[in-house]
């Protein structure tokens, strides 16, 4: 029918420019175009009007840039390369940050959750507590032995409270290092920067644990030098030293005060380059596959609970979900009730067990933004649009006094495609590939 139309050609070129988001935003509404004089003010006519109503799928599409893999594996595909570049660009250079930052102290450190009460586990010895041989992909790993002992409220008050921990440990890590080097915490600014990239990972068992990039910079960022005495070592003894310190004081919950920390067990290990080390050691690259790997999963991928928030509670009655997943979100949502933890808004983040804090973050000197990278995407998207259009791309810094005003009015009209459109999207897309991920992780 839309061959016959003579619409087929046009919406493949809209649905192609979506690059294979499977939600994409519908909105309606219209983006006009007038010349407009700068110097005296003046608005011209219109230039170029475009209406969603004129378009062959009644509505202008917009990606949805979910980072979820669970909700749009194009967008999260989009994202983890993002990541990965953000990362990269923090370890060896470019995108806006200096090549000299691949010579500066960097470790890549895991900080871990602590325990709530015996999992099923595949421990170095083989055997589980439980005396079983555990599978790879057996979905009983990460549940508890005993799930009337485990300590769900801890467990879920552990991630919303894992957030202000970071934030601790972030502190106490600038006073350890300023000890180490003889300096007060004011003179350490003089002298050295903190900066880092971290993501949050779910473990199988639903607790959030971090993975990081720490490097220790001069007082500028990375584009100064460290001092002398800066060093992967010193900054690895003062990582442990600041996780050690790191508490919480939480909740009082029947009689007992939940005080949160790091685990005990912190992984800390310094990263080298691959161009030094031959690829024996951890690389710049593997790291930045790793944590860009986790940065498009959620709760939903390592314990098989929502990627969603829930309305109501009694929607878990008619989800697939395992049993383990289902109380710690019960867990989550009775608390959400209290008003001492209204604060904390379990309820809202009940689908992901508790933990609402930013999945990725980083530093504002450790590297570019994802910002930056989806506007020069952009930039780059336009600049080919034009090219292919047998336009000639202008120079902004030679723009003349007469310009453009663009007035746009949008409004939102539902996501997704239909049963057509989605089946000419998976026609035109292509498998995403995992840029530095297969040969890195």
């Amino acid at each position: 029918m839309l061959a016959a139309w003579g619409s087929l050609p046009g919406l493949v070129r809209q649905l192609t420019g979506l690059g294979g988001c499977a939600r994409p935003i519908r909105l309606s509404g219209y983006r006009a175009e007038h010349a407009l004089n700068t110097a005296t003010g003046e608005i011209g006519p219109e230039l170029h009007r475009l209406d969603s109503a004129q378009l062959p799928a009644g509505h202008l599409l917009v990606r949805c840039n979910n980072r979820r893999t669970t909700r749009c594996a194009t967008c999260a595909e989009t994202y983890r390369r993002d990541t990965y570049h953000l990362i990269t660009a923090g370890l060896r250079g470019g995108k806006g940050t200096p090549e000299q930052v691949a010579t500066h102290p960097r470790v890549f450190a895991t900080f871990t959750a602590p325990s709530f009460g015996p999992v099923h586990n595949r421990p170095d010895s083989g055997r589980c507590r439980c005396g079983a041989r555990h599978p790879a992909d057996d979905p009983a790993l990460g549940t508890p032995l005993d799930p009337d002992t485990y300590d769900y409220e801890a467990a879920v008050l552990w991630n919303a409270h894992a957030g202000a921990i970071w934030r601790r440990f972030s502190i106490y890590l600038r006073r350890e290092i300023a000890k180490r080097a003889g300096l007060t915490q004011r003179a350490f600014r003089q002298y050295a920067r903190v900066s880092f990239a971290k993501v949050a990972e779910y473990q199988k068992r639903g607790a959030v644990h971090f993975h990081a990039v720490i490097r220790l910079d001069g007082p500028t960022g990375g584009d100064t030098p460290p001092p002398s005495w800066a060093s992967a070592e010193l900054l690895t003894d003062a990582i442990r030293a600041a996780a050690s310190a790191a508490r919480i004081t939480g909740p009082t919950l029947d009689g007992r005060t939940h005080t949160f920390a790091f685990g005990r067990q912190l992984d800390i290990r310094p990263i080298r380059s691959a161009d030094l080390d031959g690829g024996t050691e951890l690389t710049d690259r593997a790291v930045a596959a790793y944590i860009a790997k986790y940065a498009t999963k959620g709760a939903e991928t390592a314990t098989g609970t929502l990627d969603r928030p829930l309305k109501f509670l009694a929607e878990l009655a008619g989800l697939d979900l395992s049993d383990h997943a289902r109380r710690m979100i019960r867990t989550a949502w009775t608390l959400g009730a209290r008003k001492d933890l209204e604060h904390l808004r379990l309820r809202a983040w009940a689908h992901m067990l508790g933990f609402r804090g930013h999945f990725s973050t980083k530093t504002r000197r450790y590297s570019t933004t994802l910002g930056a990278l989806r506007d020069a995407r952009a930039e780059w998207q336009r600049l080919q649009a034009a090219i292919s259009r047998g336009e000639t791309p202008h120079d902004p810094a030679a723009e003349p006094e007469e310009t453009t005003l663009v007035l746009a009015h949008w409004a939102f009209a539902g996501t997704g495609l239909t049963a057509g459109e989605q089946w000419l999207t998976n026609a035109l897309t292509a498998n995403p590939s995992a840029e530095g991920e297969n040969a890195h992780a």
